[in-house]
């Protein structure tokens, strides 16, 4: 791919306001680690088309404070902005990408990689302030990076591939916001979470094979339909 200026301006918007926050914000933890995040996303971000494809990439920047938050336990009132502010433009860069015309495979693949890095970033944060086992916070990262492995290995084949959100897909990325979303709630209100994480530890694993299951079955039929490339 190759730069544009739109979205070198997208990343530098995005660079200011997150080095800004990294550096002024007194968040826990060094400044480094997440203005080495920020600046990657950046980069990369600068090799990225369109408008829609840039607001789905605020949720990769998000990953940041969405790790640090997670970690406080006296941080839930910033994550829960932070929640809101990711939510708000999984809800928007589709209406912009249909709006503009823009709606492509890329943009289809990139949204569940940032809710990866989102949602993975929340939920190690949790691992390492002691709310959640980490194994818990791996099978909701491996969610999304197994399917996003899976599609770069199709595309790099040549293979044609529709990138669609799936029901079971939506299902599940709507459980673990809810649910890890939901012990850092409780956490923040000095709640007991455990019986939450007990259910997320059960219904998060079940949303993950059904979406696995489903994308599955979905792959093959769109095989069955185009036939090879």
């Amino acid at each position: 791919m190759r730069t544009t200026r739109a979205a070198i301006a997208a990343s530098v918007v995005y660079l200011v306001v997150g080095l800004a926050w990294a550096w002024w914000s007194g968040q826990l933890g060094s400044p480094l680690f997440v203005s080495a995040w920020i600046v990657l996303v950046g980069v990369a971000g600068a090799f990225i088309p369109g408008i829609a494809n840039q607001v789905t990439l605020a949720r990769a920047y998000l990953a940041a404070p969405a790790l640090v938050y997670a970690m406080s336990p006296g941080g839930f009132g910033p994550l829960a902005v932070t929640v809101a502010i990711a939510g708000l433009t999984d809800l928007v860069d589709g209406t912009i990408a249909r709006r503009t015309q823009a709606v492509s495979s890329f943009g289809g693949g990139l949204d569940p990689v940032v809710d990866g890095m989102f949602i993975g970033a929340m939920g190690l944060g949790l691992t390492a302030a002691g709310a959640i086992p980490l194994w818990l916070a791996l099978v909701a990262l491996a969610r999304y990076v197994l399917p996003a492995a899976g599609g770069a290995v199709l595309v790099l084949r040549h293979a044609r591939v529709d990138f669609r959100h799936t029901l079971t897909g939506q299902m599940s990325t709507t459980l673990n916001l809810v649910l890890i979303g939901g012990v850092a709630l409780l956490r923040g209100l000095n709640l007991d979470p455990r019986n939450l994480v007990v259910g997320a530890e059960i219904v998060i694993p079940i949303a993950t094979v059904a979406t696995f299951v489903h994308l599955a079955f979905s792959l093959r039929r769109q095989a069955q339909t185009t036939g090879p490339a």
